[in-house]
């Protein structure tokens, strides 16, 4: 039954895409300005990668219609603004907010006259100033869903176990996963006696990912961990956490090596410590690029259909789609398995103790 599921799910993602890359192609169809389909391609791939400050399921780009919802934007300049992103209108019109005026220009916000004047530098780049943006985002709206969601879970599943040793419902599946973590994650990288206080920040960061990643297979358009700004935050707080825990012997072995000729330490140490700042470097980058290639690779092979533009180029374009959308499930969660083992290693170097006799 799941997997009849989950094999309808995928079916319906990819016509989904294809479906509205095909919608953007017909609008453009024999007018006299008529964009390449390449260019067509790289735009609807860009705009489905990209943050928005509205939710849109689909649009008809014929009528110049879109079906979603608008998403408040909140501003800091010179004042307070609270006001709809439906006043950008797409990016179309000014926004005036308590006698300032706004515009949208390449998905960000920009402060302007009541004309939407944006001034470009020589390398063709606004010169405008930007308030302070605090928007509620399409990604900060789905972080937040992705936070209900945990949260619900986790409540529900340590209900179910003030019932019986046996978890119920959804905690059946979702409590190997919990224990998996715990045992072959946890405990051998950090240790069987300080294991436990990391566990909370181990489980909410694997579910976090890994959600996120799922809801961004789907057709809502949904690219919250390929957006390096998550990524960043994500591997900042692995970072503190992981030097709020260093002991004596963490550090020693970072600035001054025991058992390494004196010499070596004064070359070795700028080494390390430059390390240190490189592990989380790698969490931020290694999640950001391959959640980011997985959607561009997908949505440029649904591409392809239009460029071949026959049933058997297009068939075979929608079934590649087809099997990197199962591909991509694995990658959602390898990627939430990786950032827990790797965060879960640098908390491990960091309260290890060292016997220095040996």
């Amino acid at each position: 039954m799941q997997s009849k599921f989950l094999v309808k799910f995928l079916t319906v993602t990819v016509l989904v895409f294809s479906l509205n890359l095909n919608a953007q192609h017909e609008a453009h169809e024999g007018s006299e300005d008529e964009k390449d389909i390449k260019t067509e391609i790289k735009e609807s791939i860009n705009h489905h990668i990209q943050d928005s400050y509205d939710f849109i399921f689909f649009s008809d780009t014929e009528n110049n219609k879109h079906y979603g919802f608008s998403l408040p934007v909140i501003l800091i300049d010179e004042g307070f603004h609270l006001f709809s992103s439906s006043k950008f209108h797409h990016g179309e019109t000014v926004a005036e907010s308590n006698g300032k005026y706004y515009k949208l220009y390449h998905n960000k916000i920009y402060s302007t006259d009541a004309e939407g004047t944006i001034n470009l530098d020589d390398h063709q780049h606004p010169t405008n100033p930007k308030p302070l943006d605090f928007s509620i985002t399409k990604g900060v709206l789905m972080i937040m869903i992705t936070g209900a969601l945990m949260l619900l879970l986790f409540i529900g599943l340590a209900r179910s176990f003030g019932k019986g040793p046996i978890a119920k419902g959804a905690g059946r599946f979702f409590e190997p996963i919990i224990v998996y973590i715990r045992d072959d994650i946890a405990r051998p990288n950090i240790g069987e006696t300080k294991y436990k206080k990391y566990m909370p920040y181990l489980l909410t960061v694997f579910f976090f990912v890994w959600f996120l990643n799922l809801f961004g297979l789907t057709p809502l358009g949904v690219n919250v961990t390929g957006n390096i700004a998550v990524t960043f935050a994500l591997a900042i707080i692995t970072f503190i956490i992981t030097q709020l825990s260093g002991n004596k012997n963490y550090w020693k072995h970072i600035f001054w090596m025991p058992g390494v000729p004196v010499p070596m330490k004064f070359i070795l140490a700028p080494i390390e410590l430059l390390g240190v700042f490189i592990k989380p470097f790698a969490l931020m980058i290694r999640l950001y690029a391959n959640i980011m290639a997985g959607h561009v690779v997908l949505m440029s092979i649904i591409g392809l259909v239009f460029i071949f533009q026959n049933w058997l180029g297009g068939a075979l374009s929608l079934f590649l789609a087809f099997f990197l959308s199962i591909i991509e499930l694995l990658v959602a969660a390898l990627q939430a398995y990786i950032f827990t083992l790797l965060s879960a290693l640098y908390f491990g170097f960091a309260v290890e103790e060292h016997d220095e006799a040996h």
